[in-house]
């Protein structure tokens, strides 16, 4: 009685520590968000009330949106159309080799999986933006150094989900194929690829829809596409047009995602 009596007394004591440590990191975090919004000055009030009338002048300057030009806009909305397809598709070829080799489930050895997250962590902390002024350096104006610099920066985070994916499969059919003498390039497509196939697709799905609305603003950096339009019309304080071509984004945008829910949808 007196031993059942201590373990449930130390099953209480255990839950109250776990409880007092979550306490404690919720309030860390809510104090860390509080300080960053001090930091970045969301509590002066006084300067986000005296912002309320230049922005209202803004709109109204918005309004009514100028439609007359859209003609001009349907290649540069192909063109961010085909850079975010282009760019996806590249991203997955770039993608899948260095997520299976950054697995630890797959990694031949811990050099080439350490490498391999590494290159990944590199890839990522790159923004595309930089990447595209950098390719637009490289290779002149239009969509190729769009699709370069979407595909580079996504391969470290679509790389790095892939990499996740893979590394939570269920052993099993590893352990079942290696056991049967599979070489590890029968692993990978008999045991592993057919139980990630599904989440890979959501992924790459995902990050379709990002690099469309991504590609409108590499064209702010004259990697083409509608972005390039959008900051033309701003250098001439157009903002009629502005507001016009910003609709036409947004419609295309919903048009993109429910394509990809279509999309995920066939898949499952």
């Amino acid at each position: 009685m007196t031993a059942a009596l201590s373990r449930h007394a130390a099953i209480l004591a255990d839950e109250r520590r776990a409880a007092f440590r979550h306490v404690g990191l919720a309030a860390g975090i809510v104090f860390v968000c509080m300080a960053a919004l001090w930091i970045t000055g969301l509590f002066d009030a006084e300067r986000l009330i005296a912002g309320i009338p230049a922005l209202a002048q803004l709109a109204s300057e918005m309004v009514p949106p100028d439609f007359s030009r859209w003609q001009n806009w349907i290649k540069p909305l192909v063109d961010t159309l085909a850079m975010s397809i282009a760019g996806t598709a590249l991203a997955v070829v770039l993608s899948l080799p260095l997520a299976l080799l950054a697995a630890p489930t797959i990694a031949p050895n811990a050099l080439v999986y350490h490498a391999c997250r590494i290159v990944l962590s590199a890839l990522r902390s790159v923004p595309e933006t930089i990447m595209g002024i950098i390719f637009v350096a490289a290779v002149g104006f239009g969509a190729l150094p769009g699709v370069l610099a979407l595909a580079l920066h996504s391969v470290g985070m679509v790389g790095k989900f892939y990499a996740e994916a893979i590394e939570h499969v269920d052993p099993k059919p590893l352990e079942a194929a290696r056991a049967a003498g599979a070489s590890p390039f029968q692993v990978i497509t008999h045991a592993v690829l057919p139980q990630v196939l599904p989440q890979l697709a959501d992924i790459t799905i995902y990050r379709w829809e990002y690099h469309f609305r991504a590609s409108t603003v590499l064209g702010i950096v004259g990697a083409g596409g509608i972005g390039f339009e959008l900051i033309a019309v701003l250098r001439i304080i157009r903002y009629d047009q502005v507001s016009a071509i910003l609709l036409t984004i947004l419609m295309c945008v919903i048009v993109v995602d429910w394509l990809g829910a279509w999309l995920r949808k066939q898949l499952k």
